[in-house]
């Protein structure tokens, strides 16, 4: 009995142990943009009048998540001048895809799609805020991989998939709640509501951005062969 309970206060110590919690705002950083190309964005453009099969064809841009494999050694391997010196290869990688999904986002909100020829550029900040999200979800498996110890490894998952749902709640229920706070709705189209709500959601990327520039770069596989 006594090891038992002295194995439960261990996984519990291990909740707390800061890379497992980084993970839960990485997770939550990563769940974000997803509904903001999906649901959310669905109903922005069914609102501003914008016809179904336009707004089908903004879902497209979610194919960036299933061909990420395609870049993937490209971000594994390449430094970024400037970034990759001052924060490591990981660190550097998560801030310019953190800030890249910053301004796609404040982008698709400075755009009225119910505006003529509007939708192409939106369009356009879509694919970019799809790139820059699935080049976040490569960095972050990267950064999780190498930050710690197997041991580790299933609390490190388990909490990014628990910051990941919420970041999709916050994302796509809390994004109809604001939009339908500033006053927009079917009957009654806003863009104002729509744009304060998406710059809002811009400014949910901090949880990210400074998670990213707290904590320390992963000590890489080749290193710690070297070391040992």
């Amino acid at each position: 009995m006594h090891n038992q309970q002295a194995d439960w206060r261990g996984s519990l110590r291990s909740f707390a142990h800061p890379r497992v919690v980084s993970m839960l705002f990485f997770g939550f950083s990563a769940g974000m943009p997803l509904l903001l190309i999906f649901s959310s964005l669905s109903l922005w453009l069914r609102e501003a009048g914008v016809e179904r099969s336009a707004v089908t064809y903004f879902s497209w841009a979610a194919l960036a998540y299933s061909f990420k494999f395609l870049w993937a050694p490209l971000v594994d391997q390449l430094p970024l001048p400037f970034l990759t010196k001052k924060l490591g290869r990981r660190r550097a990688w998560l801030l310019l895809s953190q800030c890249s999904i910053v301004l796609s986002i404040v982008l698709i909100a400075l755009i009225d799609p119910s505006k003529e020829n509007a939708l192409t550029i939106m369009a356009l900040a879509v694919v970019l805020l799809g790139f820059s999200s699935a080049t976040q979800d490569i960095a972050i498996d990267a950064y999780r991989i190498e930050s710690a110890s197997s041991d580790l490894q299933a609390l490190m998952s388990s909490t990014y998939i628990a910051g990941y749902r919420i970041g999709m709640l916050s994302s796509g229920a809390g994004a109809l709640f604001l939009a339908s706070g500033f006053g927009s709705s079917m009957e009654s189209y806003s863009y104002e509501a729509w744009m304060f709500t998406y710059i809002i959601m811009s400014l949910t990327m901090l949880v990210g951005l400074v998670t990213t520039l707290i904590v320390s770069e992963p000590v890489s596989a080749e290193l710690r062969a070297k070391r040992d």
